[in-house]
């Protein structure tokens, strides 16, 4: 299988968990992390439900692929996600030595993986990832549109 391909039926993969997270009345964000081709963690956005800032897909999903392999690098990984990174989950990225990024959406008001900044391609850190971007990005920036959608009009109609 060629490498565009699976990066298509993996970040399909992660729609599915953005969806997940959707239906739990989370911003719809989804996140894997591939090792020797095999799914090794999965994770989708629980900051609503856990009031903690930190719980991004990708924060979760870093930590989980850590713990299974019993390492904190995971240069030999591949991290898919719906959405391009914030600051936070881009420094992860760099600190966790993720070998290769690949991202739906991009992300204009916080992504730093491209949109605002590109953190993981700044040479002064000392790991630098390979970086795919728009990966189903129409369908990943179609998911959250529609999700920010319902929410205001939820809002508009309460009051």
């Amino acid at each position: 299988m060629d490498l565009e391909k699976r990066d298509i039926d993996f970040m399909r993969e992660a729609i599915r968990l953005a969806k997940k997270a959707e239906s739990l009345g989370e911003v719809p964000i989804g996140a894997i992390i591939v090792h020797d081709n095999k799914v090794i963690a999965r994770a989708y956005n629980t900051r609503e439900k856990s009031q903690n800032a930190l719980d991004h897909a990708e924060i979760k999903v870093i930590k989980k692929a850590c713990e299974k392999l019993g390492t904190w690098r995971l240069n030999e990984c591949t991290l898919y996600v719906t959405l391009e990174p914030c600051p936070m989950c881009s420094g992860a990225v760099i600190q966790s030595r993720v070998g290769r990024l690949v991202y739906g959406a991009s992300d204009p008001k916080a992504g730093c993986t491209g949109s605002l900044m590109n953190l993981p391609a700044d040479t002064r850190f000392n790991h630098n990832p390979e970086i795919v971007t728009d990966v189903l990005g129409d369908e990943c920036g179609e998911m959250l549109t529609t999700f920010f959608r319902k929410i205001r009009e939820k809002k508009k109609s309460s009051n």
